[in-house]
């Protein structure tokens, strides 16, 4: 151990007697290798040697999101059969858990819990349908964008899954996503993972 950290002040010693020697280098060259100083932190320049290193591209700031529970439009012949979805509650808690996990854990966003929202439009899980509502109610919250999703049924085995992003001010919707999968209920919180990482997730990077 003691071996190694001597090589590698050795090393840095080295680097710093090149600059001295050469101190166009760094200044006319751009880094084609960097490697952290393990003594100071920072990232210095091994190829060409001194040459200066760009810093890292600011990160993003971490937005306020108020994801509101996934709702089912279910327009399966059975459930116009019998006027009434036919999946149960316990499906969606899933899939609004499993996507409001994914979201944190992206580092994009803080979630603002939305489960005392009392709005009509919450409790009965209609959303969608309410004009743009969920802006105010996420604004009401301490949200700066909110977040509704749609699982819409076509058939027992075929189904669309929607995400909508909205700024909590203005209204303005952000980022709109939707694709088709195939799976029953057991998949739908697969389905709405894919989206949001290969759809949802890539537009916020871009944008």
């Amino acid at each position: 151990m003691q071996i190694m950290r001597i090589t590698i002040l050795a090393y840095w010693a080295l680097a710093a007697a090149v600059l001295c020697a050469h101190p166009g280098i760094a200044s006319s060259t751009l880094c084609k290798e960097a490697i952290v100083n393990p003594v100071s932190g920072h990232a210095e320049c091994v190829r060409p040697l001194g040459a200066p290193v760009d810093p890292p591209p600011p990160r993003p700031a971490v937005v306020k999101l108020a994801v509101f529970d996934f709702e089912l439009e279910d327009a399966t012949p059975a459930a116009a059969l019998l006027g009434q979805t036919t999946t149960n509650e316990a499906v969606m808690k899933n899939v609004s858990a499993d996507a409001r996990q994914m979201l944190a854990k992206s580092g994009r966003y803080l979630l603002v819990d939305v489960s005392d929202a009392n709005a009509q439009p919450v409790s009965e899980k209609s959303l969608r349908n309410c004009d743009g509502c969920e802006a105010g109610i996420a604004l009401d919250a301490g949200a700066e964008q909110a977040l509704i999703g749609v699982i819409r049924r076509i058939t027992q085995t075929d189904y669309y899954v929607q995400v909508q992003i909205t700024d909590a001010r203005t209204g303005k919707v952000l980022n709109q996503q939707s694709a088709n999968f195939a799976g029953g209920p057991d998949g739908w919180s697969s389905g709405v993972r894919m989206l949001l990482k290969h759809q949802v997730l890539v537009f916020d990077n871009e944008s």
